[in-house]
């Protein structure tokens, strides 16, 4: 099976693990990498630009900011995705995400489920652009 290749930006320890765990364990998704700022965040990114098919950015980090980490990705591909999953959403983050071009935004209280579907979509993309 096609794996898409995650990275995820999330400074408390244990939201992060299972996250990680929840979409290695649910979907094709396997975590490269990850880390609690902005700039080390950024600092990979940049070093890896065709290594990722999504980002999984939490929007307060413990030093910077993750809507300043989402306008400072560059994509190498169109194929490549940004996730907002943070506590703090509302309608006026949905829209700034939006128009920052975040592929989707769950919140963490209530929407792990839909993050989990949004990855295994993904997941069927690729495997039926695969020709699998």
């Amino acid at each position: 099976m096609q794996e898409l290749k995650a990275y995820v930006v999330e400074d408390n320890a244990t939201i992060r693990e299972n996250l990680i765990s929840a979409l290695e364990e649910l979907t094709c998704v396997r975590v490269i990498g990850n880390s609690a700022t902005e700039d080390e965040g950024l600092e990979w990114l940049e070093r890896n630009t065709q290594d990722w098919d999504l980002v999984v950015v939490d929007l307060f980090l413990q030093r910077g900011s993750g809507i300043r980490l989402v306008q400072r990705i560059n994509r190498s591909s169109t194929s490549q995705k940004i996730i907002v999953f943070s506590n703090y959403v509302n309608a006026s983050v949905r829209k700034r995400c939006a128009q920052l071009g975040v592929d989707a935004v769950f919140d963490k209280s209530t929407e792990i489920d839909f993050l989990v579907d949004y990855c295994a979509r993904q997941c069927s993309y690729v495997a039926q652009e695969a020709g699998t």
